[in-house]
């Protein structure tokens, strides 16, 4: 066949034109098949088979070259394209604005960037890092940033906005939270973590700060617990539970209910006792009037914890102190905010080394108080063996209503101390039980009647301290003059710890002895660390109740012999 020039078409080898498909088949084979196929075709004995092996070889051979340059070509291309792209930037993911367009915070500017269409939308969270190539794309989802600022919530706005300050007088900015921080929970105070854009908090961070003082529930405090305090403790009745659990009688009196207390008295009596026994009598009596599921909250804060060097912060801390309070009162919580030595946070703003802070915080603790409207909001409780140290700001009335010394206890009151903490279930000595026929409380009751007859004992042995009046009489002071609850409690565990011993080196079932507490009583005088060991006269006199202007001279009397033996004195 031919054309009108004349040219005639070849035929297809193995078969005229009118077999189209075969030419077809044979056009897809490769040099390889062709070549297998006429080795195929020849009959065995041909000589042509030698040169169709030889060219089946040198073809493979070929083939095997082109495949190897064409990988390395490809291995090449690629380094190449890593080499010259552009590297990816990464922003923060801030939203969608409108559909499929992410709303991005790139290297401090805000972009609104196409999404690829690989990339799951809906997986992606607002605060996360995302891959943004040249082109502005959010071409990667690399999820939360493991690092970032911590800062502390300020202020809560309306629409869920954080307004954040920075540490140490640095300046505020307002965050919007993330998506897993939407629907959480947040108030001033809390420290949260910061995308390193500063546009997104990003996570809530435990804080242990508020842990140091706040307490989710009171040990089990009933007033039999506390003792040697029955005219403290009948006050604290009196002022705080009768207006709670009586309002509709006070409110026909127009009786206005005092906001705060002030327990006051020397060291170790019981006024950190009396404030958690307070907390706990106080709400169980509310849950049996109202019948709510009423729980108590005791914020144990102590003031030296306050106090901190950077300017603003010590006022932070009481902002922080009162929004946790009033935040417990809303979610059913009585919330008890009990300050301990409070002299050294509300100290007249004279008397202290951190003149400047009290210059600020005593003032922003009084706008606090006047915050609060009474007793159904906060319980607030102060204690100090220094009360004289405190500003009159704080104590008068409208703030802190009601001032109750607790006391040392007097004989019968140390008599209830000891029989709290001695009692007939602990171990006692063989010859003790003996003697009382095996009654262990007479045997308890006898032990305790012999150590507080020892302990005011009017005798050589327990004279402790000598005090010169300017009218030149002076006053012996016993050993029983000056107990207090910590020390009856000391002399117990001590007691206790002989008898332990005793039983370890015997290898016998030892109880507490008269001997015992007897010996642990008389090393509980030397050794005690609750005394002064200096010869500094103010020392003394806040732990006594004479006035400064009558005394001259304080002389401690130390015994003969032991690590405090020479006896010192000071001059007024």
């Amino acid at each position: 066949m031919s054309d009108h020039s004349g040219y005639k078409k070849p035929t297809p080898p193995g078969g005229p034109l009118d077999f189209p498909e075969k030419w077809e088949a044979r056009k897809e084979s490769t040099p390889l098949e062709l070549v297998d196929k006429l080795l195929s075709s020849l009959p065995e004995g041909d000589p042509s088979r030698f040169d169709l092996f030889r060219l089946r070889q040198q073809i493979q051979e070929h083939e095997m070259t082109l495949s190897e340059a064409r990988a390395a070509i490809e291995k090449m291309d690629e380094v190449i394209k890593k080499v010259t792209s552009p590297a990816n930037r990464i922003g923060t993911f801030l939203g969608f604005p409108k559909k499929d367009i992410a709303q991005v915070a790139v290297g401090g500017h805000d972009y609104f960037s196409n999404v690829d269409p690989r990339l799951d939308t809906q997986a992606l969270k607002i605060g996360t890092r995302v891959l943004v190539n040249e082109a502005y794309v959010v071409v990667g989802d690399l999820g939360y940033d493991n690092s970032g600022p911590v800062g502390k919530i300020n202020d809560v706005l309306k629409d869920g906005r954080l307004r954040v300050g920075q540490e140490h007088g640095a300046h505020s900015v307002i965050l919007q939270r993330s998506s897993d921080l939407v629907s959480a929970t947040l108030k001033v105070g809390d420290e949260i973590r910061i995308d390193p854009a500063f546009r997104v908090a990003i996570e809530l961070l435990a804080s242990s700060d508020k842990q140091e003082f706040y307490l989710e529930a009171v040990p089990e405090l009933p007033w039999s617990r506390v003792g040697g305090q029955t005219s403290a403790i009948q006050t604290i009745k009196d002022a705080i539970e009768l207006p709670l659990l009586h309002p509709d009688l006070f409110s026909r009196f127009h009786y206005a209910q005092p906001k705060g207390f002030l327990l006051h008295g020397p060291p170790g009596c019981g006024k950190t006792l009396i404030g958690k026994a307070t907390a706990f009598n106080l709400t169980g009596k509310l849950r049996e009037q109202t019948g709510r599921d009423m729980k108590e909250c005791f914020m144990h804060v102590k003031g030296p914890e306050i106090l901190n060097m950077w300017v603003g912060e010590s006022e932070r801390i009481v902002r922080e102190i009162f929004t946790i309070a009033r935040e417990k009162r809303k979610q059913g919580y009585m919330p008890f905010l009990f300050i301990d030595e409070a002299e050294s946070i509300l100290g007249t703003r004279r008397a202290g080394r951190y003149t400047n802070i009290l210059s600020t915080l005593v003032p922003m603790f009084c706008s606090e108080m006047d915050g609060i409207e009474s007793l159904d909001d906060v319980v607030i409780i102060l204690a100090s063996n220094r009360a004289d140290l405190i500003d009159p700001a704080i104590l008068r009335p409208g703030r802190i209503d009601r001032k109750i010394r607790v006391d040392r206890p007097d004989k019968d009151g140390a008599h209830e101390i000891f029989s709290i903490y001695l009692t007939a279930d602990l171990p006692l000595d063989p010859a003790e039980l003996k003697s009382h026929g095996g009654d262990e409380k007479a045997a308890v009751a006898a032990l305790v009647d012999t150590v507080i007859k020892t302990l005011f004992a009017h005798r050589d042995e327990n004279r402790f301290l000598e005090v010169s009046l300017r009218s030149g009489r002076n006053a012996v002071l016993y050993r029983g003059d000056l107990i207090s609850g910590a020390i009856i409690a000391s002399i117990v565990e001590r007691a206790k710890e002989m008898a332990i011993k005793r039983s370890i080196d015997s290898k016998k079932d030892e109880g507490i002895s008269e001997a015992d507490l007897l010996r642990a009583l008389e090393l509980e005088y030397v050794e005690n660390d609750i005394f002064p060991p200096t010869d500094i006269t103010e020392d003394w006199l806040m732990l006594l109740d004479y006035d400064p202007e009558n005394v001259v001279k304080v002389s401690p009397i130390r015994p003969l012999s032991g690590p405090r033996s020479k006896g010192v004195s000071a001059v007024v």
